[in-house]
């Protein structure tokens, strides 16, 4: 027999096995100041690239002021316990039914949180006779969502309608023996590539097999389509989309998300969704601040168009000084080098310290072995000052990664 204990203190983990070294800093860095472009980080102002604040509403100055207004109306508390015994509100009620309106879905339930939310959402859906067919670099929150799934799940790779079309093949033959169905799940807009998911060309698959479509649009929800009303609107493919995910924790810049689809299906999972119903429901200042910024994401369209202003001048200006940002056709945009994990460490080091410029750090295994990933985040809150002065210290970083400059040997990489 092995103790528990002993096992977890062998095997730390992928990530874990670096805590000693990279908390606080690699790892669990602390932001301070207001949400915005630029924030302090040890002391140190930093213009910040890893905020998913899109619309820049984390500090809308109405924002902050219904914020406030609501906090001192109603406290956190209120309303007490999970919704369907005694947590319900009209505010809760009208959030939902001005989401459904902005979503063009019949019926929309709110969830407390994005991640458990949609974990929640799989395993509400399904049962063990059903298939689920999915995109390869689906989210953690669907990947954890399909362990539940005590049926067949088939994977296709990233965007791949060829083999989508195989997996919906097995598919079809395994539910004629199950009398089962089939979910597909895909996501809007991918969170490290960018890209966005063919929704257009999985709901033409429609029309040679029985299937239902699950989009998890958590970053296109607010930055794509003309309204913001997502990946489905921009690809012209709403309508053939059956459940819709948004979260709150994107463009909106708060906590909560939800799921709109049909009437009849929104009641389902109002009545079977484990962690709604035995949660507490979202407090009402959170309630009152997403009814909000919902209202600015409908009726202040400039806030998308100097989203869009910044990150087409990040990516175009990145493209041009020959950097590789694969296929992103979102605001979210990766950088793509070569280098080692402790190159990587040293390069954000560099970044950081010397260039006060803070952003995101992907390495094995995450992405494969040799590749380091700086994930930026533009938003409505940057200027193009902040896009020319980062172009210019990622051409200087890239040479100095070339010349062997953040080798473990040329540079200090203990943080104290």
């Amino acid at each position: 027999m092995v103790d528990i204990f002993e096992k977890i203190q062998k095997n730390r983990g992928p990530l874990g096995m670096h805590a000693k070294d990279a908390h606080g800093y690699f790892t669990f860095p602390k932001l301070e100041g207001d949400i915005s472009n630029k924030m302090v980080f040890r002391g140190k102002e930093k213009l910040v690239w890893s905020l998913n604040n899109y619309l820049g509403l984390a500090n809308h100055p109405e924002v902050r002021k219904v914020d406030a207004e609501a906090s001192a109306d109603y406290g956190l508390a209120l309303p007490m316990g999970a919704r369907m015994m005694s947590g319900n509100s009209n505010l809760h009620e009208q959030l939902e039914n001005e989401l459904s309106q902005f979503m063009q879905k019949e019926d929309t339930i709110l969830l407390n949180y994005g991640y458990q939310g949609m974990v929640s959402a799989i395993d509400c859906l399904v049962d063990r006779h059903d298939v689920i067919v999915y995109d390869s670099e689906s989210h953690a929150c669907i990947i954890d969502g399909l362990r539940l799934h005590m049926g067949k799940r088939f994977v296709y790779p990233h965007n791949d309608m060829s083999s989508l079309e195989k997996q919906l093949e097995r598919a079809t033959k395994l539910v004629a023996d199950t009398t089962g169905g089939i979910l597909v799940i895909t996501e809007g807009v991918f969170g490290m590539s960018g890209d966005q998911g063919k929704l257009k060309e999985i709901v033409a698959l429609k029309d040679k097999f029985n299937f239902r479509f699950f989009v998890d649009d958590a970053h296109g929800f607010g930055t794509m389509g003309k309204t913001g009303a997502g990946v489905g609107e921009h690809q012209g493919c709403q309508d053939g989309i059956d459940i819709y995910f948004g979260t709150f924790a994107k463009s909106m810049a708060l906590i909560g998300a939800f799921i709109s689809s049909d009437e009849q299906i929104v009641e389902y999972l109002r009545y079977n969704m484990r962690s709604q119903i035995f949660a507490k429901a979202l407090p009402m200042p959170l309630v009152v601040g997403a009814l909000k910024r919902l209202e600015l994401l409908r009726t202040k369209p400039e806030l998308k168009e100097n989203l869009w202003k910044i990150t087409n001048a990040l990516q175009r200006g990145l493209r041009d000084a020959g950097f590789e940002i694969g296929n992103t056709d979102s605001p979210v945009t990766p950088v793509f080098l070569n280098g080692t994990i402790p190159e990587a460490t040293n390069l954000i080091l560099d970044l950081r310290e010397n260039y006060d410029i803070f952003c995101s750090m992907v390495v094995y295994p995450v992405v494969p072995k040799g590749v380091i990933l700086l994930r930026l985040i533009p938003t409505a809150v940057h200027t193009i000052e902040d896009v020319n002065y980062t172009i210019s210290a990622f051409k200087d970083i890239h040479e100095n990664l070339k010349a062997g400059k953040y080798n473990a040997d040329k540079i200090v990489t203990q943080i104290n």
